[in-house]
């Protein structure tokens, strides 16, 4: 099975792939010739996954799935929420959005978050699937970790002594947030090759 994941995030994709079985091969948007921003203009992760699942499918005809994915602090009402990716600003600076994060938190005892990852899937029929992934943590006084992407190097899982960042990847896929959705999606998809 051929299935696009609808971002040209490396990081992402590196991700996703190691959880992928061998009989789903993964394609990029840049595999499918989408070279434009995908819109994600929606107040919620649901709302945003699936409207980039739905823009492939319009535009390009592929099956695919999109992810959105949020960072819900609770000292800050949630915040960052579904804007986490340009949280300090439009031009989606990683380091930026972890440094307004660690402002916004000083002084605050509560440092408890929640990373969550929704997945939207659109297949040749026009139906939507969804599936989602959470996991609980906190989030440090400081960056810690070289690895991984986005909040990683400020957000400790639950009942871990170390950040995402300071995990390998396959440490991270064993816990994460958006493992937990892959799984979810990759059940449905091989039931779905089972009746085939």
């Amino acid at each position: 099975m051929r299935i696009c994941f609808a971002t040209n995030n490396e990081h992402k994709l590196t991700e996703v792939r190691a959880l992928l079985p061998a009989s789903i091969e993964l394609l990029s948007l840049r595999d499918i010739g989408c070279h434009e921003e995908l819109p994600e203009t929606q107040d919620t992760l649901e709302g945003n996954a699936r409207q980039k699942a739905e823009y492939v499918w319009q535009h390009y005809q592929t099956s695919c799935f999109a992810d959105d994915t949020g960072l819900e602090v609770a000292a800050l009402n949630g915040e960052p929420g579904v804007y986490s990716a340009r949280y300090a600003g439009p031009q989606r600076s990683a380091a930026d959005n972890v440094a307004k994060l660690l402002q916004e938190l000083q002084g605050k005892a509560d440092r408890s978050a929640q990373f969550r990852t929704v997945i939207a899937l659109v297949l040749p029929d026009g139906a939507v699937h969804e599936f989602a992934g959470a996991v609980d943590g906190h989030i440090t006084e400081d960056v810690r970790g070289t690895d991984g992407f986005g909040y990683d190097p400020v957000f400790r899982p639950e009942e871990q002594d170390v950040t995402f960042a300071e995990m390998t990847l396959a440490e991270k896929n064993t816990l994460s947030h958006r493992a937990r959705a892959v799984a979810g999606l990759v059940g449905f998809l091989q039931t779905l090759e089972a009746k085939k």
